[in-house]
């Protein structure tokens, strides 16, 4: 990871840092902590590379700016799709799409770090041509849309999995409220640490991810089997309910409009005659996942805003549902002095089969493809469950989010193996 040059300003910057891949470069791959308990010795992305605050402040803006572009129905960039390179990179502030790859080229080995591999843009669309890239069956080079889309960092990653950009409202998460109640009552806060600083430690360390994940795998399960054989959307939703009663899940209590009953009618690729042609069997649920910060209420105390809000973002006791609709991709604010953090990370899961959540593959990347300039050229990475879950200072809350792709794209293969290897 390169630090951004003072003189560059807004213009060298493009479309988007990832949040983070909040994500080491390979140089700092192994300093990312694996099952370290949230909030405790994680340090800041910022910390970890030497980022000041104006750089922080310009990779936060391209990241909203990026979410923006990447909305269904909107461009992905500004200037035309069949524009030259060198203008593409130049009205994009230095973002450059990657180059195409051959379709028949095998990826090389991905270098390795423990529960983190890393490897090249490049290296990423070869791996993703022979693994990921299947329409019924057959492999395909990814496109120069794709791989304009890809360039936009970890963002471009799930996005180009996805088929289109996800709209994180189907959220799962699992918090602890017995634990938070009690840790709460019969512990103090420590030495110099605020009542603020306190609850908000003690509420993070009470979201247990690895549960958020399986419930969000679960109920993917059951959209899955409820997706088999119905022919149109309220067959869809009628076998969805009969499959969630089955075993008196509580979602089978939600309203109509609840984001669980409109989930499959709200995906691009659901209507798309190429994809899904609303026709529910044609479709297959899937995960993702999202880290960002809790205190986003622009009504909030200062305290809350830099040690995170206790009731922010706090699941359905019943139904492990998240309400995602106050999520603003607002960061956290500085602690002290100079400080900064990033504002939000994305990592793709798919459909895999793999029952233990350590031994699952998340995929995400460090910051958009800058190949000529300061921030240098992007690199993908695949975590271990727990190198992903374990996060950085920048977040308090981890989202498991299902969408839906068509059944026929292979960007969800069943078993992802780790860096090629």
């Amino acid at each position: 990871m390169y630090r951004l040059s003072k003189s560059l300003t807004f213009t060298a910057v493009a479309v988007v840092m990832c949040t983070a891949g909040f994500v080491p470069s390979v140089g700092h791959a192994a300093e990312v902590p694996t099952g370290v308990p949230a909030g405790e010795t994680v340090r800041s992305y910022a910390e970890n590379h030497g980022l000041t605050a104006a750089d922080v402040m310009r990779i936060n803006t391209l990241n909203e700016k990026a979410l923006s572009l990447g909305q269904p129905g909107k461009p992905t960039g500004s200037v035309p799709p069949n524009a030259s390179a060198p203008s593409r990179a130049a009205a994009d502030g230095g973002m450059e799409t990657p180059p195409a790859e051959p379709l028949d080229q095998m990826p090389d080995p991905y270098r390795v770090y423990g529960g983190r591999a890393s490897t090249s843009v490049g290296n990423y669309i070869r791996k993703w041509q022979q693994a990921y890239s299947q329409r019924d069956g057959q492999r395909q080079q990814m496109t120069e849309a794709q791989r304009e889309a890809l360039a936009y960092g970890c963002v471009g990653v799930t996005w180009v999995n996805s088929g289109s950009y996800p709209a994180n409202k189907l959220g799962f998460a699992f918090f602890d409220e017995n634990k938070y109640k009690e840790t709460i009552k019969n512990t103090s806060p420590r030495p110099g640490e605020t009542q603020a600083e306190f609850e908000g430690r003690i509420a993070k360390q009470s979201f247990d991810e690895e549960k958020g994940f399986k419930r969000a795998r679960d109920v993917a399960s059951v959209m899955n089997k409820a997706l088999e054989g119905s022919g149109d959307e309220n067959a869809y939703l009628t076998k969805l309910k009969a499959e969630l009663g089955k075993t008196n899940d509580a979602l089978v209590n939600e309203d109509g409009r609840s984001n669980l009953y409109a989930a499959l009618r709200n995906t691009p690729s659901f209507r798309d005659k190429n994809g899904g042609n609303s026709d529910p069997s044609k479709m297959k649920a899937v995960i993702y996942s999202k880290h960002f910060w809790s205190a986003q209420d622009p009504r909030s105390s200062a305290d809350k805003r830099k040690f995170g809000d206790p009731e922010g973002f706090r699941p359905s006791q019943a139904t492990g549902l998240v309400d995602m609709s106050k999520d603003r991709n607002t960061s956290r604010s500085a602690t002290k002095p100079g400080e900064s953090f990033v504002n939000f990370d994305y990592g793709w899961f798919g459909d895999q089969k793999e029952p233990a959540a350590d031994k699952t593959i998340w995929t995400h990347a460090n910051h958009f493809h800058n190949p000529n300039g300061d921030m240098g050229p992007m690199n993908v990475y695949e975590s271990r469950f727990q190198n992903w879950s374990s996060g950085y200072a920048d977040f308090d809350r981890g989202a498991y989010m299902v969408t839906f792709i068509p059944k026929s794209w292979n960007t969800a293969p069943d078993k992802v193996t780790q860096g090629w290897r």
